[in-house]
């Protein structure tokens, strides 16, 4: 048995983690100043969400799910992304009566079978909003700023916004037929995805990476083009209050997404520094999606961002994270006397709030001052027999080499003060 991760994930390591909390501190920061509440659902779900839900049509479904039986015989799923699990939690537990719009927010690992490429793995970490009960291209806008503003706050520059619209239903009907007359001449040199596509759902061959597809595709019509008027008035409202807030963006008609459920906005954030994906952040408006599973029209948007491709968008523009607080004090005990007394010296120090560490090898004192050295603690202090008899110790500035004498018994406070 190889001792090594399965292809596809990796360990986040303790001395790189802190970049991940320092984002996470800021979204969760974010999300607090626009008013969004945290929820955590289940890692895996039944199989017909995601089949439902996010469309089965869409490579996510036919090619990337992690679908296994369980124990009892029933199909299971490991989230692939996570909007249909947080749709399935709105419904289940009744938050439609409670008070609109619902805001939420979440970051959550997820799974997909796919090529392993730079800032793409098949366990991977989001970071998603979704907003219920708000029909206006109001709500569009904040979420779209909310990403915008995280971008900001992290320090990124030169990430684009590229926004279309999908439409609804009604005028999708329309312009599936007229893409369905551009495309029938075509088929025979499209991929055997896109052709298995052209009856079940066209609108997902638009979405195609094969390179030679997209060649074909390049003059296809555009829903944008085809808009009926409230869809129509829909973007058009997006565009002032984009504008209207000072966020530039470039209208992308050829921009469908990867899932069936999205209706009229749909947008993405993209940075050239990520790699052939070159997408940190996407979303977009699901009016549709929350009637999949219930009798309730509720109107929804959102958007998720992978936090693999955030944190290296971050690293490529050299942004440097803040490395939190190291240890503050190390006790360097002498003797079982020594080690007894720096026991309880160091959990007082703990308990108020002070990062302390004392030997638990049984170190020489020289090796222990080698630790300190190697852990880069602020101050040490040697204690022995004498030390514990006068109450008296030297305390050691490790930058500066400065030392001062201190009562054993007044540590604490020294320390408060002197940090």
């Amino acid at each position: 048995m190889a001792v090594q991760s399965p292809k596809g994930t990796r360990d986040i390591l303790p001395w790189e983690v802190y970049k991940w909390q320092y984002v996470e501190k800021i979204i969760a920061e974010l999300c607090r100043n626009f008013g969004y509440g945290e929820i955590r659902t289940p890692v895996f779900e039944h199989t017909e969400l995601f089949q439902k839900g996010v469309g089965d049509a869409t490579d996510i479904v036919q090619k990337e799910m992690y679908t296994f039986l369980d124990k009892g015989g029933r199909s299971i799923t490991l989230r692939p992304e996570g909007t249909a699990g947080i749709v399935r939690s709105y419904v289940e537990h009744g938050m439609a009566n409670l008070a609109h719009p619902m805001k939420l927010y979440y970051i959550i690992t997820a799974y997909r079978h796919e090529n392993v490429q730079k800032g793409r793995y098949r366990e991977f970490n989001q970071f998603g909003i979704e907003v219920f009960g708000a029909p206006g291209p109001s709500v569009d806008v904040e979420v779209i700023s909310m990403a915008d503003m995280l971008f900001k706050r992290l320090g990124l520059k030169g990430i684009e916004l590229n926004i279309n619209s999908l439409g609804c239903p009604a005028c999708r009907r329309e312009y599936v037929q007229e893409l369905k007359e551009f495309l029938t001449p075509l088929l025979e040199n499209l991929c055997i995805d896109c052709r298995n596509r052209f009856e079940r759902n066209p609108l997902r061959i638009l979405d195609c990476k094969n390179e030679k597809c997209r060649q074909h595709l390049k003059d296809a019509p555009a829903l944008l083009d085809n808009l009926c008027d409230e869809c129509k008035s829909h973007f058009d409202g997006l565009r002032e209050r984009l504008d209207n807030i000072g966020i530039g963006y470039y209208v992308d008609k050829n921009m469908v997404r990867g899932l069936d459920y999205y209706t009229r906005t749909v947008f993405e954030f993209i940075s050239p520094n990520v790699g052939a994906q070159a997408t940190i952040c996407g979303g977009g408006r699901y009016d549709g999606l929350v009637g999949l599973f219930s009798d309730q029209d509720v109107p929804g948007i959102g958007f998720a961002l992978g936090m693999e491709r955030l944190l290296m968008e971050m690293e490529n523009q050299g942004i440097e994270v803040p490395k939190p607080d190291g240890v503050d004090i190390f006790i360097a005990p002498i003797g079982k006397t020594a080690d007894i007394f720096a026991e309880k010296l160091v959990y007082q120090l703990r308990n108020a709030g002070i990062n302390a560490e004392k030997d638990v090898m049984g170190r020489s004192l020289k090796a222990q001052m080698k630790y300190a050295d190697k852990i880069e603690a602020a101050y040490v202090v040697v204690i022995g027999d004498n030390e514990i008899e006068s109450n008296k110790a030297v305390l050691r500035n490790m930058k500066t080499g400065e030392e001062k004498d201190v009562s054993l018994d007044s540590i604490v406070n020294r320390l408060k003060k002197t940090g």
